[in-house]
Formats: structure tokens, sequence, C-alpha cells
């Protein structure tokens, strides 16, 4: 066994095959070397340039956002303003509404008062002068009724109508101081009555 030992021994060591030989790494390194030159000196810049156009555009984005973003709040804030001043509008004029409502109807009431006035002022000066033709009428009738009635009872004719006017007035006096008296007399006894 000591002899298959040295014999191993002094035979050559076989080569390992996870260890590639010195040539194959040498040639490795150089094209490893030339590939790196031309990847760093034309494909690294163009890349890098498209990243650098890629993150400006990105950063020109977020400014236009940035820079929407800030007109809508202004857009908003005034628009806020102009809904708080249309709604401060809107509240006067309906106060407004509100107020000439009320003063229409007043003038309103008051030219129906007016005219509910007038109206009843033509009405008493109506009755009034209506009263006053009815006395006048009822004056003429009951004097020459009672012209008749005195012609028939004393058997002669009244013809004179100066006389026979100034008896029927007498007449109708009598009868009004009559009429008065008994009016005052009543509505002393009732005041006397509520007493």
């Amino acid at each position: 066994m000591l002899h298959a030992v040295i014999a191993a021994a002094t035979e050559e060591a076989a080569p390992n095959p996870l260890i590639p030989e010195i040539y194959d790494i040498i040639w490795s390194a150089v094209c490893f070397v030339v590939i790196l030159f031309f990847f760093w000196k034309f494909a690294l810049p163009k890349m890098q340039k498209l990243l650098d156009d890629r993150a400006e555009a990105i950063e020109g984005n977020i400014a236009k956002a940035d820079d929407a973003q800030r007109k809508a709040e202004a857009a908003l804030e005034q628009y806020t303003a102009q809904l708080v001043g249309a709604r401060a509008e809107a509240g006067q004029i309906r106060d407004q509404a509100r107020t000439d409502g009320q003063r229409i109807v007043a003038e309103h009431k008051e030219q129906a008062s007016a005219e509910a006035n007038r109206i009843a002022a033509t009405a008493k000066t109506q009755i009034e002068a209506e009263r006053q033709a009815a006395v006048v009428s009822l004056r003429s009738e009951v004097g020459t009724l009672a012209i008749d009635l005195a012609s028939g009872v004393i058997g002669e004719s009244l013809t004179d109508d100066a006389k026979a006017s100034a008896i029927v007035d007498r007449f109708l006096a009598e009868l009004e101081a009559t009429e008065l008296e008994a009016t005052s007399n009543a509505s002393t006894a009732s005041t006397a009555g509520k007493n």
C-alpha cells in the first residue's frame, strides 16, 4: 500500500474539473473588459439619458399636477366666496321682498280702508239725501191728507195754501217734538237702569 501511495504521488496530479485553465480565465477577462468598455462607453450613457429624460418628464408632470392643484384650490376658494356672496345677496333680496310685500299689503289695506270709508260716507250722504226726500215727500202727503181730513171734519174746503201749509207745519213740528221727547225719556231711563 505504501507502494500505491508513492506511485500515486509520483504520478501527475489530475486536473480539477471545477477550476478552469489559466488561459480560459485570461481570455474570459479580456472579453469581459472589452464588453465592459463598450457597455460603459455606449449603452450606459444611453440608459442614463433615458432615465434622466423619464425623471424630467415625471418631475414636469408632478409640477403640472401641483400647478393644476393650486389652480383648482384657487378656483374652489373663488367659487366658495362667490357662493357666500350669492347667499348673502339672496338673503338681502328675500328680506327686501318681505319688506316690500309688507309695505304693499299695508298700502292696500290703507287704500281699502280709505275706499271703505269713502263708500260709507257716500252711502251715508245718499241715505241722508233719500231720508230728506222721504221726509219732504211724507210732509207733503201728510199735509195733503191732513188738509183733506180737516176739510172733511170741518165740512169746508181749506183752499188757502198758506194757511193750510202753516197748519201742516205746526202739526208736524208738534209730532217731531213729541217723538224727540219720547226718545230722550227712553235714553234717560236706559242710562238710569244701567247705573
